[in-house]
């Protein structure tokens, strides 16, 4: 048997990964702030073994506590083999440097950075006490490789969480212990985080115009066509590129 954990379970992309992997027949346990009924349906529909944890991501003290206990499951033997996927993140604050408010930028460096550092850390522990391989999936995004007015914060987190995935990848492959690293770019979806980048304004984030026209001309792909992807890049097995970023655009 396998095991995913999904990070931001409750909504958009995560949600959406989160039901077709059960569909598949893979085992879950999703990670959100709140809960989603249709996961626990589906899960019920298909007798698929579907647990949750409430976590707070932007309190790194509950992500310690509740991801000690996540590892303990995940590598106890009953699983052959384990997915972590970092898929939750905030894009806001969307501002320029000098108007952040302090905590708001705590809040999402924790988030978006130091949450899925440490999710990695503790289970990469684990998985080499056990020999259980692992698989490590960081969400990331093309502003990663940019910058963007507004974005400071998002892109400078983002380009921080390739760097560790790929440095991460390094030392697994010399340490031969079979685990991997990679990271994924979902492109640019319909979710709660495309209203909060509509929402600003053109002094906070330039671009928000180009970002509104995308929604009204439908070219915001769906988070279950992302998901889809996602799942097929999870199942390319000992073909999987450790430290590679893959992306929704190779499957266009």
């Amino acid at each position: 048997m396998e095991l995913a954990i999904v990070t931001g379970a409750s909504r958009g992309l995560g949600a959406a990964l989160t039901k077709r992997l059960l569909l598949q027949g893979m085992n879950v346990i999703g990670i959100s702030r709140k809960d989603n009924k249709e996961l626990w349906e589906t899960a019920e529909q298909y007798q698929e073994h579907y647990h949750y944890y409430t976590c707070d991501l932007a309190n790194i003290q509950d992500v310690e506590k509740v991801f000690k206990q996540v590892a303990d499951k995940a590598f106890d033997g009953t699983f052959e083999k384990v997915f972590l996927v970092n898929n939750a993140g905030v894009v806001s604050p969307i501002d320029t440097a000098g108007n952040y408010d302090v905590s708001a930028l705590t809040n999402h460096i924790q988030v978006n950075q130091l949450a899925p550092m440490t999710t990695t850390s503790l289970l990469i522990a684990e998985a080499e006490k056990s020999s259980i391989p692992l698989v490590v999936v960081n969400v990331t995004s093309g502003a990663a490789n940019r910058s963007v007015y507004g974005w400071s914060a998002y892109s400078s987190t983002k380009a921080a969480i390739n760097r560790f995935t790929q440095t991460v990848a390094l030392e697994q492959n010399a340490k031969e212990t079979g685990n991997k690293a990679v990271l994924y770019d979902p492109g640019k979806m319909d979710t709660d985080m495309q209203g909060a980048i509509r929402s600003s304004s053109e002094e906070q984030f330039q671009d928000v115009e180009q970002f509104k026209q995308l929604k009204q001309e439908n070219q915001l792909r769906g988070a279950e066509i992302v998901a889809d992807h996602l799942v097929s890049v999870l199942n390319l097995g000992v073909r999987l590129e450790s430290g590679k970023i893959y992306s929704i655009k190779d499957a266009e």
